[in-house]
């Protein structure tokens, strides 16, 4: 592949609901290009940028992957993102990437969740963007009924480039609006035609809204505009760029990606309109000055670069796919990874076609390229040279809720599937592994329920190990409400020496569940001697980890030691120990045992339309709303304390009321006492647990 300057550089993102046409896009845009010879189908499976097993099985998009297409001199690197809102990290890395975006929606289904979570992530990161609209050779694909949807919702920007031409139900051609010329096709070329009387007054209305905008780009323009002057094709088409570059402009087009119609004057038009990364800004700091460092792709700068994302693949290597944002990289350069404070040899350079490498010289500033096993860097890692080093800031990334725990089921797979789900976690940045000691179990999280299923097939066909996911343990805790004063003799003769403690304790609430438990001693006369003291709070110790009544971490007690006996030759630390530890059984069951449950705090982002059925569902999953605030673009987000045993599923059953709209997040809050009918199930569920371990044994 050749080398290209900064200026010939596009990096555009396609982005959309799931199964809109991304992917067959790309390939459309592949065959136009010369990559392909034939175009592949993803139910075939045979796509460049679907590669991966799982995503063949599947049929659609898990990852993003990156199509370099050399058209007319230039080179457009495509990432073809996932539409599924499962896999929104790998969306949100190839923002991170990427100058502009295209919106890829179906022109039967119209537009959908995914389409508008599409624009939202574009409004975030203010990146310039195309509508492009799919399946215009079925019947019922309507491209009016999209441009009058888009402009209902986003406004009057909306600006259709090209109107389809239709001929007894069939796509045969398109208008371009800026030039106002008919187009037609025959095979795979493009002859002018008249344009229909249909499309006439259509015409019209869209070349109108265009001059609109071109006029308010300077005042001279304006002036013209008003005096009735027309402007010429080239003042337009730089008028319009410049529209777009600022997002007062959203080209629309459309076509038939099977049929390989209307990607032409796409790819044209991303080189038209599309900005490169020379007008883009980008900075970081100067580690060594301290001072803003503007990188801004210049390609006269200190080199600098950023790893957007990682490919870690059995079967194709480790890739830490980049950035260039200043400088030009180039073949066994050194480059020094500022986050991991280690400096490595670059080697070879490469461009990522899918999941085939090609090597390449060099790599000049705003392009992306891949660089192969450098072992210590990670996602979002800076990379710079030592004499001028450059930390770039950290892209969002989204937060996993959804969580389950997962169990490997053969034993001796253990340390496997550790590094099998390290290497994932690498790769992805919404995946989680939390070792949560306290209730003995592992979990995974993920963005929802497809995620997680995903990774458990892929540890299995790719890393030949077995998990099985559960309902994770919640994080119960016990205290007592009442107080008690008990007292326990633990006595054993056995011949010879004996054992002997005795003690008499009170328990009662400490009021701080912060901390286990508070130990304190009013023992006169010395009826315990003091070097026992320690084994007693040992004893208290212990005991915390399982509580008597449900066998969960005790919390909040307060324990005193008043009275008791010793024996001068048989009392031991022991034996005083083991007297506390059944001292503190009997005193806990006496004094109103109770099941703490923890609480989080719930934020819940929906639409105006959806609050009434969340407000419902919560109050159903015993939450307690607190409040609700109006946010932007017509939506509320709901406040609520919820316990988080409740939150279990909460992913699925959220997008199924909302369609896909509705998002959320929560943190810990604190604990509460849980409802004796949650206590009464708890309880009995962990009697038949022991029971059935006891069984075993």
């Amino acid at each position: 592949m050749n080398v290209y300057t900064t200026d010939k550089i596009r990096n555009v993102v396609l982005l959309g609901h799931g199964g809109s046409g991304k992917t067959s896009l790309v390939e459309a845009m592949a065959y136009l290009s010369g990559i392909t010879s034939r175009m592949g189908k993803v139910v075939d499976g045979n796509t460049l940028s679907d590669y991966s097993k799982e995503e063949q099985k599947r049929q659609f998009s898990i990852s993003t992957s990156v199509i370099p297409i050399e058209w007319e001199g230039y080179k457009i690197n495509i990432l073809d993102t996932p539409g599924y809102f499962d896999f929104v990290g790998e969306v949100e890395e190839a923002i991170s990437a990427a100058g502009a975006a295209i919106i890829v929606v179906n022109g039967k289904s119209g537009v959908e969740v995914g389409t508008q979570k599409a624009w939202e992530l574009c409004e975030k990161y203010k990146i310039p963007r195309f509508v492009y609209v799919t399946n215009m050779d079925v019947d019922n694909a309507s491209f009016r009924q999209v441009v009058e949807d888009m402009t209902a919702t986003y406004g009057k920007k909306m600006a259709p480039f090209h109107l389809p031409i239709r001929e007894n139900e069939k796509f045969v051609g398109y208008v371009n609006v800026i030039s106002e010329t008919g187009n037609r096709w025959q095979g795979k070329e493009v002859v002018p035609c008249d344009i229909p009387e249909y499309n006439k007054a259509n015409l019209q209305i869209c070349r109108d809204t265009l001059m609109e905008a071109v006029a308010e780009t300077s005042e001279e323009f304006m002036e013209r505009y008003f005096g009735g002057e027309t402007f010429s094709e080239a003042e337009i088409r730089a008028a319009l760029r410049s529209n777009v570059c600022d997002g007062s402009i959203v080209p629309m087009s459309m076509g038939s990606n099977t049929l390989c119609q209307g990607v032409y004057t796409l790819l044209d038009d991303i080189i038209k309109y599309m900005p490169s990364p020379e007008n883009r800004e980008v900075a970081g700091i100067n580690m060594k000055t301290n001072e803003i460092y503007h990188a801004d792709y210049d390609f006269a700068k200190a080199k600098s670069a950023y790893i957007w994302k990682t490919i870690v693949d059995p079967f194709i290597g480790k890739y830490s796919l980049i950035k260039v944002n200043s400088g030009v990289l180039k073949t066994d350069d050194m480059i020094y990874n500022v986050d991991r404070d280690i400096e490595e040899k670059v080697g070879k350079l490469y461009v990522l076609q899918g999941n085939k490498p090609i090597e390449v010289k060099e790599l000049h500033a705003g392009d992306i390229g891949a660089l192969a096993k450098l072992t210590a860097a990670r996602t979002g890692n800076s990379l710079s040279t030592k004499a001028t080093t450059i930390k770039f800031g950290k892209f969002e990334i989204s937060t996993p809720y959804t969580y389950l725990r997962y169990k490997p089921k053969n034993k001796a797979d253990v340390d496997k599937i550790s590094q099998a789900l390290q290497k994932m976690t690498h790769e992805d940045l919404t995946l989680k592994v939390v070792n949560d000691a306290e209730n003995r179990q592992t979990l995974l999280y993920g963005m929802g329920d497809q995620h997680l299923d995903i990774v458990v097939s892929r540890l299995l066909n790719e890393y030949k190990v077995e998990v099985e996911l559960t309902r994770p343990k919640i994080a119960y805790k016990e205290t007592i409400k009442k107080t008690s004063d008990v007292e326990y003799k633990y006595k054993k003769q056995s011949g010879g020496h004996g054992q002997y403690g005795h003690v008499k304790m009170k328990f009662s609430s400490s009021g701080d569940l912060e901390t286990p438990y508070v130990f304190e001693q009013e023992v006169v006369g010395g009826a315990v001697p003091k070097n026992f003291f320690p084994a007693v709070e040992k004893g208290l110790q212990d005991s915390m980890l399982k509580g008597p009544m449900a066998a969960y971490p005790v919390v909040g007690v307060k324990a005193v030691l008043y009275d008791g006996s010793y024996h001068p030759v048989d009392s031991s630390e022991m034996a005083f120990k083991m007297a506390t530890i059944q001292a503190f059984k009997k005193g806990f069951m006496e004094a109103t045992p109770i099941l703490l449950e923890p609480i989080a705090s719930l934020k819940v982002t929906v639409p105006d339309a959806y609050t009434g059925d969340i407000m419902g569902d919560l109050n159903k999953r015993r939450g307690r709303v607190l409040g609700m605030n109006p946010v932007a673009g017509g939506k509320q987000t709901i406040e609520a304390d919820i316990p988080m045993s409740s939150l279990y599923g909460y992913c699925t059953d959220l997008r199924s009321m909302t369609g896909g709209r509705g998002v959320y997040e929560y943190e810990f809050a604190r604990y509460e006492q849980a409802p004796s009918d949650v206590q009464e199930a708890e309880v009995k569920a962990r009697a038949e647990q022991v029971a059935a371990n006891n069984a075993e044994e």
